[in-house]
């Protein structure tokens, strides 16, 4: 299993930005973790890393915001859906298998309908009060296997 600790909120988004910069159309990334965990920060350093320069905000209220840079980025928080039909409902196909990189916090709320292929990252905080983190990822078919050994080597060279 791979493990990235992270000591502040700029390494959380660093690790996020390293990310971005190796994400391939059709790339889709799924964050879990508890309110607070550092999804958000993460999304931020991953929309860095596809060259996105505008304000990164948390989609809670619009479940889906879209942004363009190297690629189209689409971020997408169901934290205040209740059922995996309401994403549906929102096209998220058309997402996920569209022309650009799709990231889901709290994936896991709609686990049934996303992608068999994906990167699946779990964000957990170490100490309270502090902003350290666990980044646990976990690959879903050959191309995110590649692709969390091409993030490993980049954050492990520290580059």
């Amino acid at each position: 299993m791979s493990l990235i600790r992270t000591s502040s909120a700029e390494e959380t988004a660093g690790v996020g930005e390293k990310l971005g910069g190796l994400l391939q159309v059709g790339d889709v990334v799924c964050l879990n973790g508890e309110l607070g965990a550092g999804k958000t920060r993460f999304a931020q350093g991953v929309a860095r890393g596809l060259g996105i320069d505008a304000p990164v905000t948390s989609p809670t209220f619009t479940l889906i915001n879209e942004y363009y840079g190297r690629l189209p980025f689409y971020h997408i928080d169901v934290f205040r859906l209740d059922d995996p039909l309401e994403m549906k409902d929102l096209g998220c196909d058309e997402y996920f298998y569209g022309t650009g990189v799709t990231l889901v916090e709290w994936a896991e709320r709609m686990d049934e309908i996303l992608p068999e292929e994906r990167l699946d990252i779990a964000i957990n905080r170490i100490d309270e009060g502090v902003d350290s983190r666990e980044i646990i990822p976990a690959p879903h078919g050959e191309r995110y296997r590649r692709l969390l050994k091409e993030l490993m080597d980049v954050v492990c060279a520290g580059n």
